[in-house]
């Protein structure tokens, strides 16, 4: 077969005995091509494209999605890229010019077999039909114990020369994960956290790295909350949902959303930890999920900010619909280690009409100016309350105070009663929101930044006004606004 060998469509009509005959024979060899290469045809989903594009930057990566997603099929399409130096057109990630030594590994010896290893190399008697061409395959040898499963795998490099591949598992323990030097590991399905350092320390001397493809149904265990919880530059996390997998149909979505239980529902379908009871805002996520609409003039808007350089910065937007007092979140944003300069001007683009609530750490002044944090941000051009957040007082002396689980309270209370909403596409609100939780009776203050925002603004409401009234807006903003003591 060569260039001139006609495709599967430009036979469809043949009708000789001869030429079906032929029609078979070349229907058979181009599908087996087919079979033999399927990295030629890899086309990554957008979430799953940012995933390989971070290992660029990012030493530790994990892929959060639900089952059935793809988040293994990335996993394995990637090893299979290094392994191979096989670097598609668009690739944006991590490259190796020179052939690597890398693990691939799973819970036990049989879900190593049947998970990673099944999208490598193929089914046992197919070996060659997985993520790694048929072509490059060389020697492959087989684990005594366990039938079909492969303990390593040479793979040819375009460079010249073998990758090696080895299949573990983290039932055999710490001690079978200790002394090789490797390029890359691939953890399918979470390991414990022992088994995972252990994995990463393996790069060290490499300055190599890791990824870890799994389905969070254990919860926010220690290797999880790494990802989500100790923020550090060699981190990335990637969430994908069943809605960003464009292989099932809205009716399959329906359906196999509608089969889980709904304690493992969003685990499985949308990448999120469970956390049971744990969670602050039991409530399921499309319970407050609206299409975005343009904000009516007369509504009172007000924006939120939790300040931060480390952890980040971040700020809400909220519109309130007092007729039906439903507050909607319309616009977020956040970001680390950037001055209040640059992210006043990001925040005007919302209006520099907008007031703005903040938080009592506001007051704290900055060490490089020693000037209070909110004065930055008033300098820099934004309309700051003149007071921070805080309840406001009724006639009677009651209320008031900032107590972070009365606004915890009131943004259940407002979710439950359908009259706390956020608009579609806000990813990390959510992100925040899917994962926000208690240990022991108390919240779990990290990754809560917008959350943050949100509750400060939520408190101030009152003193939001209506983008019919910019015009004119003094820059000055009067505490309290009339009608609240």
């Amino acid at each position: 077969m060569n260039d001139s060998t006609p495709c599967l469509n430009c036979l469809a009509h043949v009708s000789t005995p001869e030429m079906k005959a032929v029609d078979t024979r070349i229907r058979h060899v181009l599908t087996t091509r087919e079979r033999h290469d399927r990295l030629s045809r890899y086309a990554p989903y957008p979430k799953q494209k940012a995933f390989h594009a971070a290992g660029l930057r990012h030493r530790e990566r994990l892929f959060l999605a639900g089952n059935q997603v793809g988040k293994t099929l990335a996993g394995s399409f990637e090893m299979a890229i290094h392994l191979t130096g096989r670097y598609p057109d668009w690739w944006d990630g991590r490259r190796w010019t020179r052939p690597i030594v890398a693990w691939a590994a799973g819970i036990t010896g049989e879900s190593t077999r049947d998970n990673p290893q099944r999208l490598l190399l193929g089914r046992p008697g197919e070996w060659g039909t997985g993520a790694i061409p048929h072509k490059t395959l060389g020697e492959v040898s087989r684990a005594p114990a366990i039938r079909d499963l492969a303990d390593t795998v040479r793979v040819r490099h375009v460079s010249g020369g073998y990758s090696i591949l080895a299949f573990k598992a983290y039932e055999k323990g710490r001690d079978k994960w200790q002394g090789e030097t490797l390029d890359l590991v691939w953890f399918d399905e979470e390991p414990p956290p022992d088994i995972y350092l252990e994995g990463l320390t393996r790069t060290n001397a490499t300055g190599g790295c890791v990824y870890l493809t799994c389905t969070p149904l254990l919860g926010m265990t220690h290797v999880v909350g790494r990802f989500m919880q100790e923020r550090a530059p060699d981190r990335h996390m990637t969430q994908m949902t069943i809605d960003e997998a464009a292989h099932f149909s809205p009716e399959m979505r329906a359906r196999i959303i509608a089969s889980y239980p709904a304690f493992e529902r969003d685990a499985r379908t949308k990448g999120v930890p469970m956390l049971g009871a744990g969670r602050v805002f039991p409530v399921h996520e499309e319970a407050i999920t609206v299409d975005p609409f343009a904000i009516p003039p007369h509504w009172s808007q007000i924006g939120g900010m939790d300040f931060g350089w480390d952890h980040p910065f971040a700020a809400v937007r909220l519109a309130w619909d007092r007729d039906a007092d439903c507050l909607y979140v319309t616009d977020v944003y956040k970001a680390t280690q950037t001055t209040p300069v640059v992210h006043a001007e990001r925040l005007k683009s919302w209006g520099a009409w907008l007031p703005w609530a903040w938080p009592h750490d506001g007051l704290q002044h900055e060490k490089g100016s020693g000037a209070p944090l909110a004065e930055l941000y008033r300098s820099a051009g934004l309309n700051l309350l003149p007071m921070h957040a805080q309840f406001a007082t009724t006639p009677d002396g009651k209320g008031g105070g900032t107590s972070v689980e009365a606004g915890l309270m009131e943004m259940l209370q407002r979710m439950q009663s359908g009259r706390l909403k956020v608009f579609r596409g806000l990813e990390d609100w959510f992100r925040e929101f899917r994962v926000y939780h208690r240990k022991d009776g108390l919240v779990v203050k990290v990754n809560d930044d917008l959350l943050c925002a949100t509750r400060y603004a939520l408190m101030m409401r009152e003193y939001g006004k209506p983008a019919a009234t910019a015009q004119g807006f003094g820059r000055r903003l009067h505490y309290p606004p009339s009608g609240v003591a």
